[in-house]
């Protein structure tokens, strides 16, 4: 495995302001999905049981908690590099850690283990390892949605490049995307625990859900 952690400093150095701030996250995310913004949380809280144990991996500020999860009830951590997004988390009745998540140390379990439009951080050579891990830490199922269409690798040069800086959280702009094709790929590996998949955000996002038996 190739995860290794980054020092903080050097990501609040290097994350762009759209990770600084919750307002700027969820302005950009809602231009970037328009009417889907939202029905994109939904889905997968939707996917979640009441009362159930949840792990957030890469969970930013927390919106699928605090818009949707909360409310059911559910034992909820997530872990984020944003010391900010934690932290407000923990003070709206959450659980949250610090965890820069390369590196060989387990995820804590849980129920279901989450991650939403984060796995092209692991590009290219630590997706396996992530998903693995992932596996490792659910008592039933891993739940993943990555984008497929993407601003950054289509479109004109000055909005591809504007959008790779804005997806800084503090680990280096993440230079590769996935599409449908190479998202199936990655999860090629993993086809026997594959439950379903489907596509939601108007074709934008694909979920995978996996079940760990």
């Amino acid at each position: 495995m190739r995860m290794q952690r980054r020092h903080p400093t050097a990501a609040v150095m290097t994350r762009s302001l759209v990770y600084r701030s919750r307002f700027l996250y969820e302005f950009v995310m809602l231009a970037l999905y328009g009417e889907y913004y939202f029905a994109r949380y939904r889905a997968i809280a939707d996917l979640i049981p009441e009362g159930a144990e949840v792990l957030d991996v890469c969970c930013g500020p927390a919106v699928l908690y605090e818009r949707y999860l909360r409310r059911k009830g559910v034992q909820y951590t997530g872990l984020d590099i944003n010391e900010g997004f934690i932290a407000r988390l923990i003070a709206r009745g959450g659980r949250g850690m610090v965890r820069t998540l390369r590196s060989d140390e387990p995820l804590p379990e849980a129920d279901y283990v989450i991650m939403q439009a984060s796995l092209y951080h692991f590009l290219p050579d630590d997706v396996g390892p992530m998903l693995r891990q992932m596996l490792a830490a659910a008592h039933r199922q891993v739940i993943v949605a990555e984008p497929v269409v993407n601003i950054s690798t289509g479109g004109s040069a000055l909005l591809s490049h504007m959008a790779k800086r804005m997806a800084d959280p503090g680990t280096g702009d993440p230079v590769e995307r996935f599409d449908e094709a190479t998202l199936d790929a990655a999860f090629a590996p993993f086809a026997a625990q594959t439950q379903r998949t489907f596509l939601i955000a108007g074709g934008r996002e694909k979920v995978y859900v996996l079940d760990t038996h």
